[in-house]
């Protein structure tokens, strides 16, 4: 029997060099509906709706390799890929495999009913493949049935289960000895080499969507349902090892085991994401859970907004307005999660120096009925988006059924699609090194002029408000009297030549009574030195220290620690509790060094200067004081009138030059000299001075609620978090907000934490724009100012997350 394909270019139909190919018990008719072509590279003209994607129409992105019609099944079918072969059914009971190396495709048949899942095996050779349908289960050996078709007999393959119901999803066990079959609500362990049951997983209350192998873990499977619960099995002794709960109010759709950081990834049929760990002690909690919409959305908008300025010339800070990616009037569709699949990003950008991509991260592909997505593993942001729509090459647009092959050839990857609506198969073929260069090539230059820096690229502006604010700094106060009156006692009174005398030439004492400091000179220079010789035993290769080596108690009755803060050489430590006192220990906490009392209420911050000799706290009392180490009296207070809101943080900023606070929705600059010198006759009046620079508004919120700086150089750069849960950027040189990132975390951010140097190393430039967020209950993320995404995300366990207002305990670590 001669079977004709019709080939894609006019020229007349082509023979398969296969003869006598024979099939029992189907028509003719099928074969004569096989219509492979090759679609030719031409330019797209766009279909007025090429936004949606947030990318470019690049020929060369995508293409359409083969087109196949056929009868399709009205449900969900499993296709498979591997490295040169793509399975899908034909004409609903027959299996086709094309493979991509000749462009041949290769018929088998077997089955009466429609197949309804397919999955390659392990191992490439030889290479198995099984297929499923209602009545049987079958295993291929495709190497021996090319042969026997070549031979021109009739390949068959092996039934290894029969009458098992409708199946939705079949997988190989790493060493292809065992096929896992999702039938109904039962998942039945089959041999691959016979017909034999050998264990029945039986517990969901739905049907089976989708079941894994543990690569890393022996005999544990496991698998995803309709009943919206993943669940863990030991398939050797037929036993649950753990349930999760009901995860959303929709079906759970596929499943993907993630070897390199053992966790799990599925997806349903709404866009949502869930990833659980499977770390032995972690007990599967879930790591994150990502709504694809938004990240689609976000991504879209970062395209759109690529190479533009944000908010310059503005004094206050705008949102960014996002521009729907639907038109008004149009219907929002779902986002069936389809598939998701391991992605060979590092492979094709091996050869490429990119500062944004790191050399651990692991990146996926997600199959959606409208295109794919490239989500990265380690911030769980997008890295492109493919649209299926935004080609007009592509005979599909709307998806049922996606496969993507694992690794890439020559940086291309093959996806096998079937049509939603129409009777048709296509393979396409997707250009990674393509797609991410168009989409990414304007906002992911982190070398771009245009990004933003925390070390100062340019000189202060004349219309900066750190400028204004330096030209009118304090002039030190007035002291001729107090000159005038040291002058005349620094000399002596009587006679006229230097003689010993009783003490008259000696200055006389400013104040009459001073309060004994619990650590004279003597003891803090025995601290600097055991200070330095401990940091001399934590070298920059060696691991953090996690052992716990002191505890102290703060008080003698319970008080909580509100606040705690190093200084810039790590030798001093300030602590601020909830009764109102700030102290200062060394950074051993073998002794107090000292105590300041003198707020009402419980301490918000403390934060050290520069030059280790000055201190601000702020208080619930609605004050902010600045105190001098060396002193217990505050040199500076900022009442109860300054501020209509609790100041909630304070520092030192510019190497000392202004104080940051946060109060309310906004955050001042203030400029200020302190002066702990004394006049005799006004000795308790303050001589130290302060003013206010300008006040900058955070947009959309209610409340600051963590402010950061950098103190240790010079830096323009401002970062607040509001309690809307964005994190937003100003440019204090500029004096406007330059950038806002909506949504940091799933709540308010109460940490922002920067890399702000260290005495003790020297580091690249670059990592000075590495700052990291964190919120309760979401992990911490890390973050490239540069290019305002996120570069890391980690969801810790609270091992050594101490909540601060439970205890009163410091520890040394």
């Amino acid at each position: 029997m001669l079977c004709r394909l019709r080939d894609a270019e006019p020229g007349g139909p082509f023979r398969l060099p296969v003869s006598g190919c024979r099939y029992q018990g189907i028509r003719t008719q099928p074969l004569r509906r096989i219509l492979p072509r090759v679609v030719p590279r031409r330019r797209m003209e766009g279909d007025g709706d090429g936004g949606a994607s947030g990318g470019s129409c690049d020929p060369d992105v995508v293409c359409e390799k083969r087109l196949f019609r056929s009868e399709l099944s009205e449900s969900l079918v499993q296709l498979a890929c591997s490295h040169h072969h793509c399975a899908f059914p034909l004409n609903q009971n027959e299996l086709c495999v094309w493979n991509t190396a000749t462009a041949q495709p290769l018929l088998l048949s077997g089955h009466h009913y429609s197949i309804s899942a397919l999955s390659f095996g392990s191992k490439i050779n030889p290479l198995h493949i099984c297929s499923a349908s209602h009545e049987r289960v079958i295993v291929w050996n495709l190497d021996e049935c090319t042969q026997k078709v070549q031979e021109g007999l009739t390949p068959r393959g092996a039934v290894i289960g029969t009458l098992l119901g409708a199946v939705l999803h079949v997988r190989f066990s790493l060493d292809d000895q065992q096929v896992a079959v999702c039938a109904g609500n039962q998942i039945y362990m089959l041999s691959a080499k016979k017909e034999a049951i050998l264990a029945e997983l039986d517990g969901h209350l739905a049907p089976v969507t989708a079941a894994e192998f543990c690569t890393w873990e022996k005999s544990m499977l496991i698998s995803v349902s309709e009943d919206r619960t993943f669940k863990v099995w030991d398939y050797a002794t037929s036993q649950l090892i753990h349930q999760s709960g009901v995860l959303t109010a929709f079906p759970l759709l596929s499943l993907l085991v993630d070897e390199e950081n053992k966790q799990i990834i599925t997806g349903c049929s709404e866009g949502q994401l869930w990833i659980f760990s499977l770390i032995s002690d972690h007990n599967y909690r879930c790591i994150t859970r990502i709504n694809l919409k938004k990240k689609q959305e976000k991504f879209y908008n970062e395209v759109l907004k690529s190479g533009k300025e944000i908010g310059e010339g503005q004094n206050t800070s705008k949102l960014c307005k996002t521009k729907p990616m639907r038109p008004e009037g149009s219907v929002e569709m779902s986002l069936p999660i389809l598939l998701i699949e391991h992605c060979d990003f590092l492979v094709c950008f091996h050869n490429e120096k990119s500062k944004c991509s790191d050399l651990n991260t692991s990146y996926f592909w997600i199959g959606s009925s409208t295109g794919l997505l490239l989500l990265n593993l380690a911030n769980f942001e997008l890295e492109a988006f493919l649209s299926y729509k935004d080609f007009g090459d592509l005979s599909i647009r709307f998806v049922r059924s996606c496969a993507l092959t694992r690794k890439s050839v020559n940086g291309k990857v093959l996806c096998l699609v079937t049509s939603m609506f129409e009777d048709m198969i296509a393979v396409l073929e997707v250009n990674l090194t393509a797609l991410v260069r168009t989409q990414q090539r304007d906002f992911l230059q982190c070398g771009n002029e245009k990004s933003l820096s925390v070390i100062a690229r340019c000189s202060l502006l004349k219309s900066s408000p750190l400028c204004k604010g330096l030209k009118k700094n304090m002039k030190e106060p007035s002291s001729k009297k107090l000159g005038a009156k040291s002058a005349v006692k620094d000399q002596p009174l009587v006679f006229h030549n230097k003689i010993k005398s009783s003490g008259y030439t000696a200055a006389p004492r400013m104040t009459m009574f001073s309060p004994v400091n619990n650590l004279k000179k003597n003891k803090l220079s025995k601290w600097k030195t055991s200070c330095k010789c401990k940091n001399k035993e934590y070298p920059l290769e060696s691991c953090p220290p996690i052992k716990c080596e002191k505890e102290i108690s703060v008080t003698c009755k319970p008080t909580p620690i509100c606040c705690f803060q190093c200084s810039g050489d790590g030798e001093i430590l300030a602590c601020g509790l909830a009764d109102k006192s700030v102290l200062i220990f060394s950074s051993n906490l073998n002794d107090t060094y000292n105590v300041f009392s003198g707020h009402d209420g419980a301490i918000n911050s403390v934060g050290w200067s520069h030059d280790k000799k000055w201190l601000v706290s702020a208080s619930e009392d609605r004050t902010l004081r600045v105190w001098s180490v060396f002193n217990n009296e505050p040199a500076l207070i900022l009442g109860k009138e300054k501020f209509h809101k609790t100041v909630r943080f304070a520092q030192f900023y510019f190497i000392d030059a202004f104080i940051l606070l946060c109060c309310g929705a906004e955050f001042h600059v203030l400029s200020f000299h302190p002066d702990t010198t004394k006049d005799d006759l006004k000795r308790y009046k303050k001589r130290s001075v302060c003013k206010l620079v300008q006040k900058f508004p955070m947009a959309s919120t209610m409340e600051i609620t963590s402010l950061s700086a950098v103190n240790e150089f010079y830096s323009y750069i401002v970062l607040t978090a509001g309690s809307n849960r964005a994190l937003e950027v100003f440019d204090l040189n500029a004096g406007c907000s330059t950038a806002v990132i909506p949504e940091v975390h799933t709540r308010s951010v109460h940490q922002i934490c920067q890399n702000k140097g260290s005495s003790f190393s020297t580091q690249q430039p670059e990592a000075y724009n590495l700052f990291m967020t964190t919120a309760a209950g979401d992990g911490i993320k890390l973050w490239d100012l540069r290019t305002l995404r996120l570069t890391y995300m980690k969801c810790v366990q609270a091992l050594f997350h101490i909540n601060w207002g439970d205890t009163q305990n410091l520890l040394s670590m």
